[in-house]
C-alpha cells in the first residue's frame, strides 16, 4: 500500500518529515458562519432557538425542551437489556478508569510559616459540567466514561450530557454509559446549539461552569467561540499515533495494525513508525499491505497512510527519541527490548505505551488512564483529560498578627513603588493599630 517512506539520514529528510507533519486547523468560512449565527439565536431566543435547530438539523421535532430529556430510569434499562458481553466490558472499564481516576484526587493544602501565619490552597470541584457526546450511528460509550467518570471522581454537582439522536435514533450503548457513570440529565440534542445551550443556559438547561467531549467541525466551532464564558477541554485535532519500534522480537503485523487503528479515525490522521531497522520496516510495509484487505474502513485508511504516514529509517533509537519529542504524539508506543529505558529520553507525548503489549486500543477503552489526549503538538504544554480539569483551586492566606508586622513593610515599600497608594495604606493600617494596642 502507499505510504511515506523516509530516511534520516537523507538531507532533505528534516524538510520532508516537517512537511509531512504539517497542519492547521483551518475552519470553513461557512462552518463559522453558521455556528455563530446558531449561537446568537440560542442566546436570545434559549429553548425556542434549540427546538428550531435540532428539528432542522436532527429531524427531531419536540413543543417543549423538557421532551427531549431521557428520564436516567431509561438508561439505566438500556445499561440492564445489554447483551451480557458488552455489559461486562463496559463494566469492566468503568471500574478501571474509575479506579485510576481516583489516585489523581487532590485533598488540598496548607503550611504554617515562621510567624504562624497560614498558607496553602483549597481544591473545589465545578457546580456543572456538561459533556457532549456524538450520536446518531456513531456510538462512543467510551467518551462517555472518559469524560463523566473523573468528573464525578472530582466530585462535580451536575454532569448534563447532550447527545444527538438524529430521526430519534438512541444509542442503547451510550445511554448505558451514562447510566453507570451517573449523568444527572441527558437531554437528545447536539451540534452548536448543544454547545449555545451549555454556555449560556436555555429557559429549561441551566448554564454549566465547563463543556468537554468530541464533536464535529460545528461543535468543535461552538466550543471554541464559548470558550472564556465557560471553560472547555481542548480543541481536538485529527488523531495520532507514533510507534518507536527497534524490531526486537515483535511481530510486524503488531505495529502494522497499532498503526491502522489511528489512521482508520479519519483520513486527517496520522501514523508514524521510528525505527533504525531498514528490514523490520519493510516487514512492517509487507503487513501493511497485507492486512488492510481485511478492514472495512479501508479507504479511509489508505488514504490517511498515503497522505499522511510515515515508516521513518532512523540512524537509532535516541534519535528516534529525539523526532518523538519534535512531534509531541497524541499516541507514543515505544516497543523496544528496553521500553522503560527509552521512555526517560521522552518529554512531550499524551499518553506513551511500554512494550509490545500494550496496544494503544487498549488506552482507548479500558486501562484505566484517560484516553481525551493533547494533539497537534499540543503535548508540548497540556496533559490527558483527568480529574484535575474538573476542580480549581483557591489560595488560602491567613496571616496572623506577627506575619503582618513581618510583611507589611515590604508589601507597603512595593506598593509605593508601584504607585498604588491604597495598597499601600491598608498594610500600614494594620501595623499602626498593633503599635497602639501595644503602647496600651
Amino acid at each position: 500500500m502507499a505510504v511515506n517512506r523516509l530516511d534520516s539520514a537523507e538531507p532533505d529528510f528534516g524538510k520532508k518529515f516537517a512537511a509531512l507533519l504539517a497542519w492547521e486547523a483551518e475552519t470553513d468560512e461557512a462552518v463559522e458562519n453558521a455556528v455563530a449565527e446558531i449561537l446568537r439565536a440560542v442566546r436570545s431566543e434559549g429553548d425556542a432557538a434549540v427546538l428550531r435547530y435540532t428539528e432542522r438539523f436532527d429531524r427531531l421535532r419536540a413543543e417543549r425542551l423538557a421532551d427531549l430529556e431521557i428520564p436516567l430510569s431509561v438508561c439505566r434499562q438500556a445499561l440492564q437489556s445489554l447483551p451480557e458481553e458488552q455489559a461486562l466490558a463496559l463494566e469492566a472499564a468503568h471500574h478501571r478508569i474509575q479506579s485510576f481516576h481516583e489516585k489523581q484526587l487532590s485533598p488540598g493544602w496548607s503550611y504554617l510559616d515562621e510567624h504562624g501565619s497560614r498558607f496553602g490552597q483549597k481544591v473545589t470541584a465545578l457546580d456543572r459540567v456538561g459533556l457532549y457526546v456524538p450520536g446518531g450511528k456513531a456510538a462512543y460509550p467510551s467518551s462517555v466514561l472518559m469524560n463523566a467518570v473523573p468528573a464525578k471522581v472530582a466530585g462535580v454537582g451536575e454532569l448534563v450530557m447532550v447527545v444527538p439522536t438524529p430521526d430519534g435514533l438512541r444509542n442503547p450503548l451510550v445511554l448505558a454509559a451514562a447510566a453507570l457513570a451517573q449523568a444527572d440529565r441527558v437531554y437528545t440534542i447536539g451540534g452548536a446549539q448543544a454547545i449555545a445551550a451549555l454556555a449560556y443556559g436555555t429557559e429549561t438547561i441551566t448554564a454549566v461552569d465547563k463543556i468537554t467531549g468530541p464533536g464535529n467541525a460545528y461543535v468543535a466551532e461552538a466550543k471554541r467561540r464559548v470558550f472564556g464564558r465557560v471553560g472547555i477541554d481542548m480543541i481536538a485535532g485529527p488523531s495520532e499515533i507514533l510507534v518507536l519500534c527497534d524490531g526486537w522480537q515483535v511481530d510486524p503485523d503488531w505495529v502494522a495494525m497499532d498503526l491502522f487503528s489511528q489512521a482508520e479515525h479519519d483520513e486527517l490522521a496520522q501514523a508514524i513508525l521510528l525505527c533504525p531497522d531498514a528490514g523490520f520496516i519493510d516487514q512492517v510495509h509487507r503487513s501493511l499491505s497485507a492486512l488492510i484487505a481485511s478492514l472495512p474502513r479501508r479507504s479511509v485508511i489508505e488514504r490517511s497512510m498515503a497522505d499522511r504516514g510515515m515508516l521513518v529509517k532512523v540512524r537509532d533509537m535516541q534519535e528516534a527519541c529525539e523526532l518523538a519529542n519534535q512531534v509531541a504524539a497524541e499516541h507514543l508506543e515505544i516497543i523496544a527490548k528496553d521500553p522503560e529505558h527509552w521512555a526517560e529520553s521522552i518529554r512531550h507525548a499524551g499518553a506513551l505505551f511500554l512494550g509490545p503489549w500494550s496496544s494503544e486500543s487498549l488506552g482507548d477503552y479500558c486501562a484505566g488512564p484517560n484516553h481525551v489526549l493533547p494533539t497537534m503538538r499540543t503535548a508540548r504544554f497540556s496533559s490527558p483529560l483527568g480529574v484535575y480539569d474538573f476542580q480549581k483551586r483557591s489560595s488560602l492566606i491567613q496571616v496572623s498578627e506577627q506575619g503582618a508586622q513581618a510583611l507589611g513593610p515590604f508589601a507597603s515599600s512595593l506598593a509605593m513603588a508601584e504607585g498604588l497608594q491604597a495598597h499601600a495604606a491598608s498594610a500600614q493600617l494594620r501595623l499602626r493599630k498593633a503599635s497602639t494596642r501595644t503602647s496600651h
